[in-house]
């Protein structure tokens, strides 16, 4: 296992690249204005307790279905693909994690969760992603728009997703191939609705 915990570390570039071993960060680890390079997979990763702060976190890889829910991330920019990624804090672990400030702009997003958190300090990524906020709440309200495909089912799931979810970001050529429908009709639709960023 590679470790790092119990200490801060500022202005460094770690690099986390191990095919054999598991990649480790907390517990009170803080990492203050440093560049975390991911090349493992969600299964080789663990961060647990951790404080990004003003950080560039960047995967080299696809980074697919990894929870951020112990990792407090603040000011943070992130880049490269985050895949059904969840941010922001459990409600039933309130305190181990947030997400607030951050940047995703220069991210591909699809799948992705920001939970109990203020959607206002974060950038979403853009066009042919985009974000749909509150979308457990609003689901009866998004399940009455006639949407292309069959990706009318996919939203009248929201009813059984978490509550706190504030927002969902999705990439529109993954759902559109997922749902036989185009990106631009997908588009179409968003066009019309509020509480959408694209």
């Amino acid at each position: 296992m590679i470790q790092f915990s119990d200490r801060e570390i500022e202005n460094e570039r770690l690099v986390l690249d191990s095919a054999t071993e598991v990649s480790y960060l907390g517990h009170e680890l803080t990492l203050r204005n440093c560049t975390l390079i991911i090349k493992v997979p969600a299964r080789a990763l663990v961060i647990a307790r951790t404080h990004l702060i003003d950080c560039t976190i960047e995967a080299k890889r696809q980074l697919t279905n990894f929870q951020w829910n112990s990792a407090h991330l603040k000011g943070c920019r992130f880049k490269g693909r985050f895949i059904g990624n969840d941010f922001g804090a459990w409600p039933e672990r309130p305190t181990e994690g947030g997400i607030e400030g951050c940047d995703f702009t220069d991210a591909y997003l699809d799948g992705c969760r920001f939970i109990a958190c203020d959607v206002r300090t974060i950038r979403f990524p853009r066009w042919p992603c985009f974000t749909l906020f509150e979308p457990v709440r609003r689901w009866r309200e998004l399940s009455a728009v006639p949407w292309p495909g069959g990706l009318g089912r996919k939203v009248e799931g929201f009813a059984e997703r978490l509550p706190e979810t504030a927002a969902v970001t999705y990439s529109a050529p993954e759902l559109a191939k997922s749902y036989d429908t185009t990106p631009e009709a997908i588009r179409a639709v968003l066009e019309k609705l509020d509480g959408v960023e694209f």
